[in-house]
């Protein structure tokens, strides 16, 4: 089948991932590990073909959020280390350990049940500490974390490995808050080592700091969006070339021009005010293309801009192609990547839809078919 030949679809780039994996790994120098965060399926760019794309490109290990992306990373045959950032049920405990997977441990009821379970399956589970230098979401305060991690050393089958936090607003050119949690960080670090406790990896950095504050780099740094070429802030550009992966198209689904008073789409939030040509286009909020750009956005259509006219519905969109010659049914339409040296960005979508580039590509619902290309051509998924 050819690319095209399906009706919507993304393009990820392995090409572009690796560029991009292979640049943070230049940045961060040859004695940090990268740390590939491939949580919520690749931010929507697909979990399997970019985590063996980062690990061929320099990544020692993966990032994940739940146990179940690490049960499919293993059965895919990845087995690079894959640390779950956050929490976990004890009931997952066993598929944990049954995995090779590593966890955050921030409660002792929790670091027994691991124990047993590693027991019984006569190994030694490394795990990591997550301390909350001011992110107010998950991990122990840091005046708690040397009783705890004291307390951990009673478990015979756990491992202390790493210990973490993270940043709150690392892509703000204002860095204080981030060196204030960066120095709660380092402040648990050296009382750790009063006590006669090394870390042997410790991790802080996410995209913005990865990129600008070389200080937090450490032993690995964690690359999320900036691996998929995406900027963490949108409005800086960053240290690093960074070559977005992702592409969005659809199709043409019909053409007809409306006359002067017609209502488009639900609520008639459009009226038309002229003789409109617009072109139905095979994309809705269903493929997790947001509501929110109804009346904001535009698409490409022959390399031209065509403005969204009313409502995003569930499976199709309307779009205004006035002065657009020749539009017809079937014709390609670009949501996101470039058309006849037009560009629209995931962050101008976001724009529209009020929130960050990291939410329009991991929103891109399942019913939308992920084409990998290397060297320009398609490879399996």
């Amino acid at each position: 089948m050819n690319v095209h030949d399906h009706l919507t679809y993304a393009v990820v780039d392995l090409d572009a991932i690796a560029h991009n994996v292979r640049a943070l790994k230049a940045h961060v120098g040859p004695d940090v590990e990268v740390m590939a965060v491939v949580k919520a399926n690749a931010y929507g760019h697909g979990l399997l073909p970019v985590a063996r794309t980062a690990l061929e490109s320099g990544a020692t290990r993966l990032a994940i959020a739940r146990v179940s992306e690490g049960i499919a990373l293993r059965r895919a045959g990845v087995e690079a280390p894959a640390l779950l950032l956050g929490y976990t049920l004890q009931s997952e405990t066993e598929a944990i350990v049954a995995h090779n997977l590593t966890p955050t441990v921030t409660t002792l009821e929790g670091a027994a049940v691991l124990d047993r379970q590693a027991e019984r399956y006569g190994r030694t589970v490394p795990i990591h500490v997550k301390v909350d230098t001011g992110m107010g979401r998950f991990g122990l305060f840091p005046e708690e974390v040397v009783p705890f991690v004291q307390e951990l050393g009673r478990f015979s089958h756990l491992r202390l490995e790493g210990l973490f936090t993270h940043f709150a607003v690392s892509e703000l050119p204002d860095k204080s808050y981030t060196l204030e949690q960066f120095d709660k960080y380092c402040r648990v670090l050296g009382e750790l080592e009063a006590a006669g406790v090394s870390i042997p990896l410790r991790h802080v950095a996410n995209s913005g700091a990865v990129l600008d504050l070389p200080q937090t780099h450490l032993d690995a740094v964690r690359p999320g969006i900036a691996m998929y070429g995406l900027r963490p802030n949108p409005d800086v550009a960053p240290p690093v070339d960074l070559r977005p992966a992702l592409s969005l198209y659809t199709h043409v689904g019909r053409v007809r021009t409306l006359p002067p008073g017609s209502s488009v789409s639900y609520g008639r939030t459009f009226i038309t005010e002229r003789d409109t040509p617009v072109a139905l286009i095979a994309i809705g909020y269903g493929d997790g293309y947001p509501r929110l750009l109804s009346n904001r956005a535009s698409v490409l259509i022959r390399g031209r801009r065509a403005p969204i006219v009313g409502r995003v519905c569930m499976d199709h969109t309307v779009v205004d192609v006035t002065g657009i010659d020749g539009v017809q049914q079937d014709d390609l339409v670009v949501l996101i990547g470039e058309q006849g040296g037009e560009r629209i960005t995931a962050e101008e979508l976001a724009r529209h839809a009020e929130t960050i580039n990291y939410e329009i590509t991991t929103g891109l619902l399942p019913r939308i078919p992920r084409i990998y290309v290397r060297g320009g051509e398609v490879v399996p998924g």
